[in-house]
C-alpha cells in the first residue's frame, strides 16, 4: 500500500474522529447511576442532569443499576465503549473497592467529569449532653472512660471514616460504639437518649438541630459552613485535622478511561455549567451539601487523596480486608 493511501486513510480516520467529536452528542447518552430510585445519589444525578442537557442540546437517558454496593454499575460503565454515550452517575464507594475487597476496579478506570459536591462530616450529640462543644466532648470522655456511647454504621461509612480520625489525631478514645444501620436508626437513638454522640453529616443532621433535638459539636471541614456558620470548625480546635480535610461523601460524573478529549470537554463544560445552576447549588446547599463543581486535574487530585486518607484510615483502624499498600495506595 503506498504512503499516499496510507496517509489518506488516517486523515480520513482524523477527520472522522474530530467530526464525532463536533458534533457530539448524536444519540442518546446513557446515565447510570451507581444506587436505587429515591436514593441520594439518584436524587442528586436526576436534579442535575436536565441543565446538563440544556447545554449539551441532547437526552441522557438515566438508568438504576444495583448490586454489589455500586460495583455492578462501575464494572457495566468501565466495560463499555469510551465514546461518552455511557457515563457513571456515582459516590464514593468505588475509592474503597480494592481495601474492602469488593471488587478489583475504581476511580482510576475513570475520567472524571465532574465532582458535583460532596458532605460534610460532623458530630452530634444529645440535647441533653453534659458538653456543648468538642473540648467538653474530650474532657468528659478523658473523665468518664468506656462510658460515652457513640454511633457507628458499617466499615467505609460515614461514622467509622470520622471515628478513625478522631482516633489518628487524638489517640484512640475509650468510647462505646454501638452500630446502626444507617443514618437514621442512629439519629432516632441519639434522640432517645440510646447513644451519646453520633458522626454524620450536615445534611442528615440539620433539620434535627434547628429544631433543637440535638447539639452540634463541631464541623469537620476546613471553611465554614453556610448552613450552620456558628459552629465551630474542626480545625480550628485542633490544625492537626487539616491533613485530612476537606473530606466527605461526594456525587461525581464519570467517564471510562480513552474518552474523546473534545468529547471530555463537551461534557465536563455541560455538568459544570448544570452544577452552577441555582436551582441545583439551592437544592444542595438546603440539604447542608458543598458545592465543588471541579473537573480535569482538580478533580483527580481530590479524588485520589480521598482514597489515601480513607484507605489509611480505616487500614489503621483495623477495618479494611486489604492493606493499601498491597494497591500502591500511598499514606497521605
Amino acid at each position: 500500500m503506498s504512503k499516499a493511501l496510507i496517509g489518506a486513510f488516517v486523515a480520513l480516520g482524523l477527520g472522522a474522529t474530530v467530526a464525532s467529536a463536533q458534533q457530539f452528542p448524536e444519540k442518546e447518552i446513557q446515565g447510570i447511576i451507581q444506587w436505587g430510585a429515591g436514593g441520594s445519589t439518584d436524587a442528586v444525578m436526576r436534579a442535575v442532569t436536565p441543565h446538563a442537557e440544556e447545554v449539551l442540546g441532547g437526552t441522557v437517558v438515566m438508568q438504576n443499576m444495583t448490586g454489589a454496593v455500586g460495583a455492578i454499575a462501575l464494572n457495566h460503565v468501565a466495560n463499555s465503549d469510551a465514546d461518552g454515550y455511557t457515563l457513571l452517575m456515582g459516590a464514593e464507594n468505588p475509592q474503597l473497592y480494592k481495601v474492602m475487597g469488593l471488587g478489583d476496579k475504581d476511580y482510576s478506570e475513570f475520567t472524571p467529569i465532574n465532582i458535583l459536591a460532596r458532605g460534610t462530616p460532623m458530630l452530634v450529640a444529645g440535647k441533653d449532653a453534659p458538653y456543648d462543644d468538642y473540648a467538653g466532648m474530650m474532657a468528659y470522655i478523658a473523665e468518664n472512660p468506656g462510658e460515652l456511647r457513640m454511633g457507628a454504621t458499617g466499615p467505609g461509612g460515614l461514622p467509622s471514616v470520622i471515628t478513625a480520625m478522631i482516633n489518628s489525631v487524638e489517640g484512640e478514645i475509650d468510647v462505646i460504639n454501638v452500630p446502626y444501620d444507617g443514618d437514621g436508626p442512629a439519629l432516632t437513638a441519639l434522640q432517645s437518649g440510646a447513644i451519646d454522640v453520633y458522626p454524620t453529616g450536615v445534611g442528615a443532621a440539620i433539620e434535627y438541630i434547628r429544631a433543637g433535638k440535638m447539639k452540634p459539636i463541631a464541623i469537620f471541614d476546613t471553611v465554614k459552613n453556610t448552613t450552620l456558620p456558628d459552629v465551630a470548625l474542626i480545625t480550628e480546635i485542633d490544625e492537626a485535622y487539616a491533613a485530612y480535610l476537606p473530606w466527605g461523601p461526594f456525587f461525581g460524573v464519570f467517564a471510562p478511561n480513552g474518552t474523546p478529549d473534545d468529547v471530555v470537554e463537551k461534557l465536563s463544560v455541560a455538568y459544570a455549567e448544570a452544577a452552577a445552576h441555582p436551582d441545583f447549588v439551592n437544592l444542595m446547599e438546603g440539604r447542608g451539601f458543598t458545592m465543588m463543581g471541579i473537573s480535569g486535574a482538580e478533580a483527580t487530585e481530590f479524588v485520589t487523596k480521598w482514597q489515601r486518607v480513607t484507605s489509611w484510615l480505616l487500614q489503621d483502624a483495623g477495618l479494611t480486608k486489604v492493606s493499601p499498600e498491597e494497591f500502591g495506595i500511598a499514606r497521605p
